[in-house]
């Protein structure tokens, strides 16, 4: 089999998985969890980096919803089974980078990586994402060059990959919409809190040896459990999140 081949099947493989790459990722943080130290003796100082690190996971998650809110039907979704692209995108976040949802994602993972304060866990954390995700690009690429052969080379050629280039911004072609980013992120939302708040409760069990809860993950794990339940609750059980787009 060509390599080019190979490429696209493995990519074809993780694309089809990629909603259970945090498990495997789960384990290497339990890993790092064992060389966990507070930066100082004062609570505020790792009050500030954990704020810190929430504002670069949700600079991730803002990147996404952007994208999203955008993007036309049958485009940048979830679909597991196979790839899907009405249209191609070249506007809006599409503009400036290839793959926008996924610099997003990798934002996310950094800001939570980052929470351990370890050099070497962020490195491997982003090296596994590179490893991971390049072959999932590969494979969306080859479906795009298929599907769109007029289009997809001149927007390939000028667009970045992976860093976004600003200068080239274009206005997106459609307006945004709350409905399809509401439905589409709400989960991803809920997930980073979580995420945060579960690795407060483990790295306070490391250090104190003790369940403590802290005041202001407690404050904010609920805050977003309660959107998260509410949006679901809209998405389900009424049409007040209904797209017509």
């Amino acid at each position: 089999m060509a390599l080019s081949n190979e490429m696209v099947r493995v990519g074809n493989w993780f694309f089809r998985w990629r909603s259970y790459l945090p498990l495997l990722l789960a384990v290497l943080f339990l890993l790092a969890l064992q060389d966990f130290r507070r930066l100082t003796s004062e609570p505020a100082t790792d009050r500030l980096w954990e704020l810190f690190c929430l504002l670069v996971a949700s600079l991730g998650l803002m990147i996404r919803i952007m994208t999203v809110g955008y993007a036309p039907r049958g485009t940048s979704g979830r679909n597991t089974t196979r790839q899907v692209a009405e249209v191609l995108n070249t506007t809006g976040m599409y503009s400036i980078v290839r793959h926008p949802l996924y610099v997003g994602n990798f934002i996310m993972w950094l800001g939570i990586s980052l929470f351990f304060h370890l050099w070497w866990f962020t490195l491997l954390i982003s090296l596994i994402f590179w490893g991971y995700y390049e072959k999932i690009m590969y494979a969306e690429e080859d479906f795009l060059k298929q599907k769109f052969p007029d289009q997809f080379p001149a927007w390939a050629d000028q667009t970045p990959l992976f860093i976004p280039r600003f200068s080239q911004w274009r206005a997106p072609q459609l307006g945004f919409s709350v409905k399809s980013a509401l439905k589409r992120e709400y989960s991803s939302f809920f997930a980073m809190i979580a995420i945060f708040t579960g690795l407060k409760v483990l790295t306070g069990l490391r250090v104190d040896r003790t369940f403590s809860p802290d005041a202001m993950w407690t404050a904010i794990f609920s805050s977003s459990l309660g959107i998260y339940l509410l949006i679901r609750f809209l998405k389900k059980k009424t049409h007040l999140l209904d797209d017509d787009r």
